[in-house]
C-alpha cells in the first residue's frame, strides 16, 4: 500500500525529468519520468463509464476502488518507499479525481517561459536532422513555423499541457499545486528544493546537484527523439540565444499566464516578472 502519493505535472521541457532525478536521490522517495498510471485510470473509467457495456455493474464507490487499485498495484514494488511521486502532464486536469482518491497530496507543476519551450523542441529537432520523429507529421514538419504551431496548438504536446495547467491554476483546488520555474530550479537548485520540501511538509534531504543520474534512452528511441529525457549530470543554467524567429518568441512569451497570480491560490517559485 502506497504510504504517501504526490504528483509531478506541468509543461514539457520545463524540468520535470530533472526534478524527478533529484527527488529519487532521496532513498525514501520513488520518482520517475511520465508514468502510465493516469492513462490506465482513464482507460478503466472509460470501460466502466456510461459509454461502456459494463456500466450497470459499477457505482462510484467501485470506480474509485478500481482507480486506487491501479495506483497501488503499479507501485506495489516500491513498498519500501515512504513517498511516491507519479509524473504525468494530464494530472493537472484530474485534480477533481485525485481529491477523491487520496486524503492528502500535493502537486509540483514545472513551468517555463513558453517561448523557451518552443525553442527547446526546435533545438532537439535540429540536433537530429536525419531522424524524423513521431512528434511531427510530414505536413507540420516543414518549417519552424509549422513545427511550433503543431506543438503549441490545443492538441499539441505543449498546448494540451498548457490548457490542463491553466485549468488547475484557476480551479477550486489550486491550493494543492506549486509551480516551479525551470530557470529558478536550474540557477538555484538548493534553494528551490528546500522550498519544495517545505511545500510538501517533508523533511529536507541533502541532494547532490553535481552528480545526477537519469536517462530514458529506450523511451526516447520509440518516439524517434534522441535525448528528450536525458538529464545532464550537473544542475546548471547555461544562457544562450534563442533559435526561433523573434515574432514567434514574442508570441509565445505572452502565454505565461501564471505571471499574474490573481484568481489563483497556487504557490509559485519563479523569478519576479521584470517591469517594462
Amino acid at each position: 500500500m502506497v504510504r504517501q502519493p504526490h504528483f509531478i505535472s506541468g509543461l514539457p521541457r520545463s524540468g520535470s525529468t530533472l526534478l524527478a532525478a533529484l527527488l529519487k536521490q532521496n532513498p525514501a522517495f520513488h520518482a520517475g519520468m511520465s508514468s502510465p498510471v493516469a492513462a490506465l485510470m482513464n482507460s478503466c473509467l472509460e470501460q466502466v463509464g456510461a459509454g461502456g457495456e459494463f456500466y450497470t455493474f459499477f457505482d462510484n464507490a467501485k470506480r474509485q476502488h478500481l482507480c486506487n487499485a491501479i495506483f497501488n498495484s503499479y507501485y506495489a514494488e516500491h513498498s519500501d518507499k515512504t513517498t511516491i511521486f507519479d509524473t504525468n502532464r494530464i494530472w493537472t486536469a484530474r485534480l477533481h479525481q485525485l481529491i477523491e482518491l487520496f486524503d492528502d497530496f500535493k502537486m509540483i507543476c514545472c513551468v517555463r517561459n513558453p517561448a523557451w519551450i518552443a525553442d527547446s523542441f526546435e533545438v532537439i529537432y535540429r540536433k537530429n536532422p536525419f531522424e524524423y520523429s513521431r512528434m511531427y507529421t510530414p505536413q507540420n514538419r516543414q518549417t519552424v513555423y509549422s513545427r511550433c504551431e503543431s506543438i503549441m496548438s490545443g492538441s499539441g504536446i505543449f498546448g494540451s499541457a498548457w490548457s490542463a495547467l491553466k485549468e488547475a491554476f484557476y480551479g477550486e483546488h489550486s491550493d494543492k499545486i506549486l509551480l516551479v520555474d525551470y530557470d529558478l530550479l536550474a540557477q538555484h537548485p538548493e534553494k528551490a528544493m528546500k522550498l519544495i520540501y517545505q511545500f510538501l511538509s517533508l523533511d529536507e534531504y541533502k541532494h547532490n546537484f553535481n552528480q545526477i543520474e537519469y536517462e530514458e534512452g529506450e523511451f526516447d528511441s520509440l518516439l524517434g527523439v534522441k535525448n528528450l529525457h536525458t538529464v545532464k549530470k550537473k544542475v546548471e543554467f547555461v544562457p544562450r540565444r534563442s533559435i526561433i524567429p523573434p515574432d514567434l518568441f514574442k508570441k509565445y512569451s505572452e502565454m505565461a499566464f501564471w505571471q499574474d497570480t490573481a484568481g489563483s491560490a497556487a504557490s509559485i517559485l519563479a523569478p519576479k516578472k521584470s517591469s517594462d
